[in-house]
């Protein structure tokens, strides 16, 4: 098909749909079905593993909202029934189920955080217990005999699983079998998820054409690097920033990014034009400071799950930090003790700047603890009852503390 030939609408849909996707299937059956005029349902799919998001799940979930923009309802599926086996993908051992109790607890914050993205008006959130509960024993049976224990093993991480003589579950070959099914009780146009998802939503299609159905799309997005800049952002890992963290920590760990993995989260994380971000590239290749892009850019990911004004304020807080002053926004704690003074280390923990004494040697030996702004070198460090002191470790953990 010569996109030359389409429509200025279906062209612009197209450039805002690919925006930094990393695979799109099939997209002359998308243009096919953007043609139509009519409402695509988009389709994206959630485990409630865990209640909070970070902004790598968001990438998927901007994807979404760009659809919303163009028109098109978003179907955001929880898989409170999915999510009791557990989405192998990716893992080298069996995943551990969630009861049912863990799965709905964990559901309940996943749509407070999804519309600070998404328009309420254009989604709808699905859970696929209603249709799979309803499958029954005899709909399993029909459709694990839809595909064959060899056309299961073509997913990289089984193969790699058989092959190491790790144990695979039957009850994980279900997984893929089962999020296909959801395409088909949903009738989905567009199903989105990773790149690691890419089996899983080709299921997709292959059910829904056995369906007698129009085959869905599948538009693969990729996976949102980490704070370190090399393994995918997890929680787990430590490498993330989470939607629901506060303003003024968003905003320092955006600000800590290298300028190079910047642009990337520029790409798939900001709603700026295509545009805009050229002329920013455009600005920074004839000299300006990349810093001063990554400041707008981190103020509006902060206005985004919070305020324009906690933006504001986040930024006054990161200048304030970055001069080595003392924000005013410091929280007060008062430690009580036995005796007439208190080692540095002991306070440190129960001001709850580090988790354990080890922990304030190690920044006392780095040189990241300061009291009321000067540093602290010696170890052994005693304080008297009575003192009201402002304590610091590293850049942005502060507690200004009274000992009694």
């Amino acid at each position: 098909m010569n996109i030359d030939e389409l429509s200025t609408d279906i062209k612009q849909q197209l450039a805002v749909i690919k925006r930094g996707a990393d695979e799109l299937l099939i997209e002359a059956e998308l243009i096919e079905k953007l043609k139509k005029g009519q409402p695509l349902r988009i389709k994206a799919g959630f485990d409630p593993t865990a209640p909070d998001l970070h902004l790598g799940h968001t990438v998927l979930i901007n994807k979404l909202r760009q659809f919303q923009e163009l028109g098109h309802q978003v179907l955001f599926l929880i898989g409170d029934f999915t999510g009791m086996i557990g989405d192998p993908t990716g893992k080298s051992t069996t995943r551990p189920p969630l009861t049912a109790e863990q799965v709905q607890e964990n559901a309940k914050s996943y749509t407070a955080q999804v519309f600070k993205i998404l328009k309420p008006e254009q989604t709808e959130v699905v859970f696929n217990s209603k249709w799979l509960t309803e499958l029954g024993a005899a709909g399993m049976l029909k459709l694990a005999a839809s595909h064959t224990v060899a056309r299961m093993l073509e997913r990289d991480d089984f193969t790699k699983r058989y092959k190491a003589n790790q144990p695979i579950a039957i009850h994980e070959f279900l997984y893929p079998l089962l999020q296909g099914y959801d395409s088909v009780a949903l009738k989905a146009d567009v199903e989105l998820g990773g790149t690691d998802q890419k089996f899983n939503l080709l299921m997709g299609r292959e059910l829904q054409k056995q369906a007698g159905m129009s085959q869905q799309c599948v538009l693969t997005m990729p996976l949102l690097e980490g704070l370190d800049g090399v393994n995918k952002m997890s929680k787990s890992l430590g490498n993330y920033i989470g939607i629901a963290e506060a303003p003024e920590v968003i905003f320092a760990k955006i600000m800590s990014i290298s300028d190079d993995l910047m642009w990337r989260y520029i790409e798939l994380l900001s709603f700026e034009t295509i545009e805009t971000i050229a002329q920013w590239k455009a600005q920074v290749a004839a000299g300006e400071n990349p810093r001063n892009i990554k400041v707008g850019f981190a103020q509006e990911i902060v206005a985004r799950f919070h305020s324009q004004a906690d933006a504001e304020k986040a930024l006054a807080d990161f200048q304030t930090r970055a001069k080595g002053g003392i924000p005013d926004d410091v929280p007060e704690i008062s430690i009580n003790i036995e005796g007439e003074n208190i080692g540095i280390a002991q306070l440190l923990k129960l001001a709850g700047l580090v988790e354990s004494t080890s922990e304030a040697y190690r920044a006392i030996e780095q040189g990241g603890v300061k009291l009321d702004s000067d540093k602290v070198t010696d170890r052994n460090l005693q304080l008297p009852k009575g003192m009201k002191i402002v304590a610091q470790v590293g850049k942005r953990k502060f507690a200004n503390v009274t000992i009694v």
